[in-house]
């Protein structure tokens, strides 16, 4: 499954509950909207890590890698 369909249904389904791809454009930021949280984040960093084989360095937690679907699908392909 691509990258960005494997992070999109993360995300629908462990934050906003649906499996309603209409809920959640690429480019929505996860804090802005209130999709994630600060714990939701380091849930999303574990998934990221375990899925796709990317260490994500303290450094690189921030809002332009992992703020939107958008955001982390570019961060991820520059990691590999």
């Amino acid at each position: 499954m691509e990258l960005e369909t494997q992070l999109r249904n993360f995300i629908l389904e462990n934050y906003l509950f649906t499996d309603d791809q209409s809920a959640l454009n690429n480019s929505d930021s996860f804090l802005d909207k209130g999709i994630i949280d600060s714990t939701g984040i380091l849930e999303l960093i574990f998934f990221i890590e375990e899925k796709f084989n990317v260490k994500v360095e303290d450094e690189e937690m921030v809002p332009e890698n992992l703020d939107s679907v958008d955001n982390v699908v570019k961060y991820v392909k520059s990691k590999s």
